[in-house]
């Protein structure tokens, strides 16, 4: 009764949803593409599926599903540890929103089949495992869908949860439609939490089969050409000191830009906003405050730039690469915080605002390890950036720190897949068949 009634919700929302596109697709028109595949219609995926038969029937596929930027660049080495163990397989890789969609493409280009998840409507999940008839499914994180999860029960296609976190404030979330939601992760065939936490929390919602393996983003590793391009960026900037506010959110660019021109600084600051159809404003703020600034894609900064836009997709390696340390964005505001893995594997040290609720186990251990620095407030922000550039050997034993936190934490990939290997097993009567 709880999921008709959700889904009952669902259809009557259907054109809020639809006009929620097409308000996205303002500053992001690609959210007008595909609008199909959201509601479970694929026919350009027909020939795809068609080129990939073999005899007697089309290969076996594997879905993963990763709703976003962050979930799909998560995925990148258990992807590759997939197509290891099951090269015969196809791969696709479902998200929810353009720009997962775009860095899916340029992380594996044709090598996977690539669609929109439909929304959670009975009918489109159905059409949806119509269409793919996947082995198995994997869904990034935290992407607990009722009628999904219902619809791969009843035709027995095991779903795993990777990478698994779920943050005190969700569960109570969660906690609220009980009714609604423990079916739902009672249907998982496995889940691989990121951490003791987190598995508990998932448990006292209804998932049964919960195992730590880690977190994924250990495991991935930056792009050697990013590392390259950032360093010679690095180069380009000739020794003057740089600092980076990475994947910022709405509201923290004006804080930090408050707290910097109170107290002007000769570093430069390397600006890269978290969603791409901010560029454009945050250029406009940059402006409206009188500041010597350039885009990343007008080129390299002059030695006149006071603050460097990232308006790029797909190279915040190089941007932590080139700066000596890092504010990670999301976190200065009770949004929750980013991923900081990223910034460790390229030697980067950080600075966490208050809020780092969506990353606590990740953050707190980045903290213990001597790598990451945790401040109140911008001014705090500000400040601690000034004591660091001033205290050379103190920055470079937290560079150091950095690899070495990054390097303890990996292996997730190979636990998560041996996790797979179990639920994509036959089971005993269908293998004697």
């Amino acid at each position: 009764m709880p999921r008709r009634l959700y889904s009952l919700i669902l259809y009557l929302a259907t054109p809020l949803i639809l006009l929620r596109l097409f308000w996205r697709a303002r500053k992001q028109a690609a959210y007008r593409e595909h609008l199909g595949e959201r509601f479970g219609f694929y026919p350009a995926l027909a020939q795809a599926l068609t080129q990939a038969k073999t005899p007697p029937g089309r290969k076996p596929l594997i879905w993963l599903h990763a709703v976003s930027v962050g979930e799909t660049r998560a995925a990148e080495p258990l992807l590759h540890a997939l197509s290891e163990r099951w090269p015969d397989h196809q791969i696709l890789i479902t998200g929810m929103t353009p720009t997962g969609r775009e860095t899916a493409h340029q992380l594996y280009g044709e090598r996977v089949l690539q669609a929109y998840l439909p929304y959670d409507f009975p009918d489109a999940v159905a059409r949806f495992f119509r269409h793919f008839q996947p082995r198995f499914g994997v869904l990034m994180e935290t992407e607990i869908w009722p009628n999904l999860l219902a619809a791969a029960a009843d035709r027995s296609i095991p779903i795993a949860l990777a990478n698994a976190r779920l943050s005190e404030r969700s569960a109570r979330g969660y906690q609220r439609f009980s009714a609604l939601s423990s079916p739902a992760f009672a249907q998982l065939s496995a889940v691989a939490a990121q951490t003791a936490a987190d598995a508990e929390r998932l448990r006292s919602l209804g998932a049964k089969a919960v195992t730590v393996c880690g977190n994924l983003k250990f495991d991935v590793r930056p792009q050697a050409s990013l590392l390259t391009l950032g360093a010679t960026w690095r180069e380009e900037r000739q020794k003057r000191p740089a600092w980076l506010a990475a994947s910022t959110r709405e509201g923290e660019e004006a804080l930090l830009l408050d707290a910097w021109q109170k107290k002007p600084s000769a570093a430069l600051l390397i600006l890269v906003p978290r969603h791409p159809q901010r560029f454009s404003e945050i250029a406009q703020l940059l402006r409206a405050r009188g500041l010597n600034w350039r885009a990343r894609s007008a080129g390299l900064p002059t030695p006149e730039t006071q603050v460097w836009l990232g308006d790029s997709m797909g190279e915040m390696a190089a941007y932590y690469t080139c700066a000596d340390l890092a504010f990670i964005g999301g976190s200065l505001l009770p949004l929750g915080g980013q991923n900081l893995i990223e910034a460790a594997a390229c030697a980067c040290p950080v600075l966490l605002g208050p809020h780092t609720f969506n990353f606590l186990q990740a953050s707190e251990d980045a903290i213990a390890a001597g790598c990451a620095r945790r401040v109140q407030d911008a001014d705090a922000v500000l400040q601690t950036v000034e004591e660091l550039f001033a205290d050379a050997s103190t920055l470079t034993r937290m560079r150091e720190r950095s690899l070495a936190f990054a390097a303890a934490h990996q292996g997730a990939s190979e636990r998560t897949l041996a996790l797979l290997q179990e639920i994509s097993a036959p089971a005993p009567d269908q293998a004697r068949h």
